[in-house]
């Protein structure tokens, strides 16, 4: 099995990837990757919670130059994702799709593992499969 690349940043259940965040009642907003204490606050109420598998892309771009330490394939895809849901949260991640042609503002993305260098199991963006409502 390929190690995670760090513990606590998803989980994968039957197959399918569900980021883990934080959530303050405090301040009432989400935030990824889960922290102590509320990056926007400093609430100390964070509540471990399953972030929505599917979202919107915002923003988009390769990478075409590996940056220090990254032993992966390049060019990747990077984005910003828009996930369902309330609070509005955005999170910017890997796209398993890395020709920025590829995309266009506001396409559907869902949440799944790729390998990368080393190799490790990380979470990644993929075009979604499914058409129906959020989650």
């Amino acid at each position: 099995m390929t190690p995670l690349i760090r513990e606590g940043l998803f989980i994968v259940d039957d197959g399918r990837a569900t980021l883990i965040g934080g959530y303050s009642p405090t301040s009432g907003l989400a935030h990824f990757p889960r922290r102590p204490v509320c990056p926007f606050t400093g609430a100390d109420d964070v509540e471990k919670r399953r972030l929505p598998r599917h979202g919107r892309l915002w923003l988009w771009t390769a990478v075409t130059s590996a940056p220090p330490g990254y032993s992966g394939d390049v060019p990747y895809g990077l984005g910003i994702v828009e996930l369902d849901g309330d609070p509005l949260l955005r999170i910017v991640g890997l796209l398993t799709v890395a020709d920025p042609a590829s995309w266009s503002e506001g396409d559907r993305v869902e949440v799944t593992t790729m390998v990368i260098g080393g190799p490790a199991l990380t979470w990644a963006f993929a075009p979604s499969t499914t058409t129906g409502e959020p989650s």
